[in-house]
């Protein structure tokens, strides 16, 4: 259900969740750590960058950082500027005007189980992920 754009995301940032008060980590070094090609997760770091979820500098001892703690980034923030899960909101099957009063075969369904995925998303934080130690699926 997560792309593996948003898995790299959610790896690098998990990742990033264990360096030490004011490191920097470099697109390199969490690229080797994670499995992800290095160029595209320099872009994919940028982008999260500019939702405010990292902080950068360039140069040497330079890369990237968490810009708020880890109990205060979700899932969902991770996932979100991606996957845009937040687009799940329209009818499963596609129709137009799909409400409770003119609801599709699987309007029931399919709104219990978005209201649960997003649910999980934005109630898992970063700091779940790194308690854990999660490990990159091969």
């Amino acid at each position: 259900m997560i792309s593996k754009t948003g898995v790299h995301a959610a790896l690098a940032l998990t990742m990033m969740a264990h360096l030490k008060q004011g490191e920097f980590a470099g697109t390199a070094h969490i690229a080797k750590e994670i499995g992800a090609p290095q160029n595209y997760l320099g872009k994919l770091l940028n982008t999260l960058t500019g939702e405010g979820l990292l902080e950068s500098q360039k140069g040497f001892g330079g890369g990237f950082r968490l810009a708020r703690k880890p109990n205060q980034i979700s899932l969902y923030d991770i996932i979100e500027p991606i996957d845009k899960v937040s687009r799940w909101s329209g009818c499963f099957m596609g129709r137009g005007s799909c409400t409770p009063d003119n609801p599709c075969a699987v309007h029931s369904r399919w709104k219990k189980v978005r209201e649960e995925y997003l649910s999980f998303l934005k109630e898992t934080t970063l700091e779940d992920l790194a308690e854990k130690r999660v490990e990159i699926a091969s």
